[in-house]
């Protein structure tokens, strides 16, 4: 596996903070982000997909991307189409 550094949290200190990454094998996104609190969990699991069991199964879990990071994403996106051709 080799992951391309896309960016990190533009209001980040120098501890933890939100990051995205590519893998250039699958061309999967790779998110660091904060846990969600147990309130968004709750809306979650009451507001699960159409024809999905409601919960959150033990593989998965709920992060929270702050709005800042939205150009990072888009960023992550676009490496991760690239990385498909």
């Amino acid at each position: 596996m080799a992951l391309q550094f896309i960016g990190i949290d533009p209001n980040t200190g120098t501890n933890g903070s939100p990051t995205a990454w590519v893998d250039l094998a699958n061309a999967d996104i790779v998110l660091q982000s904060y846990i969600a609190d147990d309130e968004t969990r709750a809306q979650c699991v009451e507001n699960s997909a159409p024809g999905h069991a409601k919960g959150v199964p033990a593989h998965e879990t709920v992060i929270r991307i702050p709005a800042r990071l939205v150009p990072t994403l888009r960023e992550a996106c676009d490496a991760a189409e690239r990385a498909k051709l």
